[in-house]
């Protein structure tokens, strides 16, 4: 029963992302805190689950509190994303970040660190691919969420073709704070332990978001270029990892 609860946390998170392009604008902003919650506490719980309450800590001091700490300097100083700031409509805030964005940092830093222990065993790559994976995220995050209005950028220039509202910059940003996370994180937490049945909730749940987020952006949220960008970004990842278990699939 404890084995099968990741897998239904990440039905309840898939049906929360099914209704998000399916809303119209006043309940899009419930169901995206609503995702942001079930996927931290997925990601949070498989952590705690297949490898032990001191890893799922370190997760969150590592992620949720160093994705505060990262937000928190960005907004007030403008490193390392860019000058931005919150609007109010994702709730209260924690110096001048809503409290669930650093949750959002930790949902999907869990998958991408599990993905990258599976595609790379050196301690090094595993932080390069884990860094990547994390940051790629947000070639789809920050044009859906701008669009939606959460957040704006006072000077978006230059920017990617077709996504002008977000800058390079903040891309930037994400990759060497990512980078850094997984460092730290893997520090801490010791040892990587490869463990591909219980981590397969996990496994889907990054193949999701980088397939369920490319249709999204084509086909219901008129975001065609980060539909795009985000399609070779995150499939610098996704890809690998859903070639790796089709062959492991085949072979077993």
């Amino acid at each position: 029963m404890t084995r099968k609860l990741p897998w239904y946390g990440l039905g309840l998170l898939i049906l929360a992302q099914i209704c998000y392009p399916l809303t119209d604008d006043g309940a899009r902003t419930a169901v995206t805190v609503t995702t942001v919650v079930l996927g931290y506490v997925l990601s949070v719980g498989h952590a705690a689950l297949t490898r032990g309450p001191r890893v799922a800590a370190v997760l969150v001091v590592v992620t949720t509190g160093g994705g505060l700490f990262v937000e928190a300097a960005g907004v007030a100083s403008g490193a390392p994303f860019g000058e931005y700031a919150y609007s109010g409509a994702l709730g209260p805030k924690i110096a001048g970040v809503p409290w669930v964005i650093p949750l959002a940092w930790t949902w999907m830093a869990w998958p991408a660190w599990l993905a990258a222990v599976r595609l790379v065993r050196p301690t090094a790559l595993r932080v390069g691919v884990a860094g990547v994976g994390l940051a790629a995220w947000d070639l789809f995050l920050d044009p859906q969420m701008v669009a939606e209005g959460y957040w704006t950028w006072s000077n978006p220039s230059p920017s990617l073709p077709g996504v002008p509202d977000v800058p390079l910059g903040n891309y930037a940003g994400w990759l060497v704070v990512a980078i850094l996370m997984m460092t730290v994180f893997s520090g801490l937490a010791g040892p990587a332990a490869l463990v591909i049945g219980p981590d397969a909730p996990m496994y889907a749940l990054y193949l999701w978001t980088y397939f369920s987020s490319i249709l999204a952006h084509a086909a219901f949220l008129g975001l065609s270029a980060s539909a795009g960008w985000g399609a070779l970004g995150m499939g610098l990842v996704a890809l690998p990892l859903a070639v790796t278990l089709i062959l492991h699939r085949v072979r077993t």
